[in-house]
């Protein structure tokens, strides 16, 4: 258990009558269990605070947890110290009075002069040397050690046993530093000068617990542990002195000052942001705004919306690689639930996916070459292919559907049959060499991107650097040297030359020294200075601007490669808010996953914003991230609110069209999925 401070840290008890269906506050790594919140976060804050030490090896200025970690990792190297050792190291151990780093010095000087029983070494064997164990210390003979040996095989196994001497035998160097030994002792002590072995580890190597007669008088025993007679003695003050000191300094304090202080004190305690689930309500709080309800007006079952989000994402992003033309999410989700089996986008999307199995030349190309299939995918001929995917893959749920789909009636699956066949050809084509080259490539431009981004910021600076010297070296000189000389004047016009300069997307060129020059020659200098001062103004501002446009085309060109799409992040219940830029929505998640809806309005997006807690880590973070995409959010947002407010128009029309005229089923808006037409498929080869 780590130390506070360098002394034991006793943990708290659970407390009593806690029910199972009680919520309460728990420490992850102590698994202490807190009803009162307050309390709980005092813990917390504590466990936070740099003051522990790792009682193994020392290291101080630790957290609770860093300490513990600490601690896992010494006593794992300690109980891979050698086994035959620890006896002997122990003996010296107990009751010794020398300090930790000497004590370990003596330690090894005594384990290198003096075998033991069990130490593996070297021995002198018919003039060669071969492995050897001790397995007994013989009594001196004329003086020298004699130690009984085993001679062990290249299997470590006992080949012949011989009595060497001291001379005969090759000591090697000791199996674990100095830093193990330390620990080692730490880790086998509970009292320090003199150090005291743990009772079991003396019981199990047979060393006396009896203190020597010289440290007797030092020390005494408190519950059958070594304790210091000065330690004893405060242990011992009496109770009644405690509470006598404890009352009269909390008399000499106002209920007032104790009051300001107890709240003070649990503002400084409280460190933002925590988890969002901690966070409580309070005095200094912002108004904040009730979270709207998100929309949920799918065509499709709850339960299948992840699904569809994923396939349409993915054809999204590689409709130039499907040679799919783009089709909003809209009508996808009510292309899946129509009951017509021959519908074109549906087709197209799955011709796409298939088209990509057959290019790979995988299982799916030999697959349909066995049956002598065409590559052309046709709106007659694409269940063929489906029905030979389907059965390729064997998944038993969609296998029962191979029947139904080849009498034709493939539009009246279930919603979430459909959306599994297209899972599972996505999940297909995601493993082929053309989208895996294709992603290498994209990862390359992104860094590529990235890489230019972080040059032109470092260009930028630095210009902006020069162009504000300049300045200043300039004002310094109008002003203290007015009479400029010709050898000045050239110099000054060489260094502002450089002013020029040429950015990309949007040439910037900017020449002050002919207009430098002839106002120096006509001596107004102060003229020149505010003229200058204006031109370095302007040009900054247009580097700026052009650095805003350069800013925003690379952040276009950096989406158009992205790889997979991210959610924003997570509210304090752990729903999850995801955007996606081809749609403008922008989607919540549930913790569960199994619940979906949207936000699409400016002011619903608003109203989330301000609903968000920043004292809550989550949250935070999602706020954040909101605030940096805010106006790209907006601008779809507001884009698609147009596109809605004239398909309800449209509809409208249609509506009050007379029923002597009306209007065809694919001229309706509602159907406008209807008419799909790939208009990148000409560029596929068949």
């Amino acid at each position: 258990m780590p130390l506070l401070k360098r002394t034991p840290f006793k943990l708290l008890e659970p407390p009593n009558g806690v029910e199972p269906q009680e919520l309460v506050f728990q420490v992850r790594f102590t698994k202490e269990i807190f009803r009162d919140y307050q309390e709980y976060l005092k813990r917390i804050n504590l466990y936070r605070q740099r003051v522990w030490t790792c009682k193994v090896t020392a290291k101080t200025n630790l957290t609770f947890e860093e300490a513990l970690v600490s601690e896992q990792q010494a006593t794992e190297k300690v109980q891979q110290f050698p086994e035959e050792l620890i006896g002997p190291v122990l003996r010296i151990v107990q009751y010794s009075m020398l300090p930790l780093r000497e004590l370990v010095n003596s330690i090894r000087e005594t384990l290198l002069d003096q075998l033991v029983e069990g130490v593996e070494l070297s021995g002198r064997k018919d003039g060669c040397v071969h492995p050897c164990k001790i397995i007994k210390v013989l009594d001196e003979q004329q003086g020298k050690p004699r130690y009984e040996v085993a001679w062990l095989d290249e299997d470590h196994k006992i080949d012949g046993t011989a009595i060497l001497g001291a001379e005969d035998l090759i000591k090697k160097k000791l199996p674990f530093t100095g830093s193990v030994l330390k620990s080692f002792i730490r880790e086998s002590t509970y009292h320090n000068v003199p150090w005291v072995i743990h009772s079991n580890l003396a019981f199990k190597y047979g060393i006396s617990t009896d203190p020597p007669e010289g440290l007797k008088s030092k020390i005494s025993f408190l519950n059958g542990c070594v304790v210091s007679n000065t330690k004893r003695k405060k242990n011992e003050e009496p109770e009644k002195e405690k509470h006598r000191k404890r009352s009269r300094v909390a008399g000499e304090k106002s209920e007032d000052v104790a009051d300001k202080e107890c709240n003070e004190m649990k503002k400084e305690l409280i460190k933002y942001p925590i988890d969002d689930l901690l966070v409580q309500p309070s005095a200094d709080d912002p108004v904040f705004t009730d979270r709207p309800s998100p929309s949920r007006d799918f065509s499709v079952p709850m339960d299948c919306v992840g699904d569809l989000l994923m396939v349409w994402d993915f054809c999204s992003s590689f409709g130039r690689l499907l040679h799919l033309s783009p089709f909003s999410l809209e009508h996808f989700d009510k292309a899946i639930c129509h009951k017509d089996s021959n519908l074109t986008l549906i087709m197209e999307i799955h011709a796409a996916l298939l088209l990509v199995l057959i290019k790979d030349e995988g299982d799916y190309y030999a697959a349909i070459q066995k049956k002598k299939r065409k590559s052309k995918i046709t709106l007659i001929t694409w269940i063929e292919y489906l029905c030979d995917f389907l059965e390729m893959i064997n998944v038993p749920e969609l296998s029962e559907c191979i029947a139904t789909i080849k009498r034709g009636h493939y539009g009246l699956l279930d919603a979430h049959i459909k959306l599994s066949i297209l899972c599972e050809l996505v999940n297909q084509v995601l493993a082929t060499n053309l989208i895996k080259v294709k992603l290498e490539e994209y990862i390359n431009q992104q860094r590529a991107l990235a890489a230019s981004k972080r040059g032109e910021a470092l260009e930028d600076g630095r210009k902006k650097r020069e162009a504000k010297e300049r300045l200043k070296a300039e004002s310094e000189a109008n002003g203290v040297l007015p009479n400029c000389t010709s050898d000045s004047v050239g110099n000054n016009s060489h260094e502002t030359t450089k002013v020029g300069h040429n950015l990309d997307n949007g040439n910037v060129a900017v020449d002050i020294s002919s207009q430098q020059n002839h106002s120096l020659e006509n001596g107004d200098s102060k003229q020149e200075g505010s003229e200058l001062r204006k031109m370095t103004k302007k040009l900054m501002e247009e580097m700026e601007k052009n650095k805003e446009e350069r800013k925003e085309y690379l952040q276009r060109e950096f989406e158009k490669r992205i790889i997979r799409t991210n959610p924003l992040g997570k509210d304090r219940d752990y729903n999850r808010y995801w955007f996606f830029r081809r749609d403008g929505r922008v989607f919540v998640e549930s913790s569960d996953f199994k619940q979906w809806g949207y936000y699409s309005s400016k002011g619903e997006l608003d109203a989330l914003m301000g609903s968000l807690n920043p004292k809550g880590e989550r949250e935070r973070a999602l706020k954040r991230q909101l605030e940096k995409s805010y106006e790209r959010i907006c601008s779809e947002l507001q884009k698609r609110t147009k596109d809605t407010d004239r398909k309800i128009a449209m509809e409208d029309t249609v509506v009050r069209r007379s029923s002597r005229v009306r209007a065809p089923p694919r001229d309706n808006p509602a159907l406008a999925f209807v008419k799909y037409s790939n208009k990148w498929k000409d560029d596929q080869s068949p």
